[in-house]
């Protein structure tokens, strides 16, 4: 084998690496994306909750008790 043969042989195997390796970082790039988007439809979920019950809280009338621990459990 000469030079050249085992210099191209050399390239190629780290072509070869930097292919696996971008694949990798593809599969992660991939991965978090997800991850972020499936995190950002539940900060959405958690928002509109929130909005539910601050207007839950504010149309209750002022006599009832506004903190759950006030409350009696049902079963009293």
């Amino acid at each position: 084998m000469s030079e050249r043969e085992s210099t191209l042989g050399g390239l190629e195997l780290r072509i070869a690496e930097l292919e696996i390796k971008l694949g990798d970082a593809d599969d992660t790039l991939e991965a978090l994306n997800l991850t972020v988007f499936r995190q950002q439809r539940q900060i959405e979920q958690l928002q509109i909750d929130l909005r539910t019950l601050r207007q839950q809280v504010q149309a209750a009338p002022s006599g009832e008790p506004t903190s759950l621990r006030d409350e009696i459990p049902p079963h009293y």
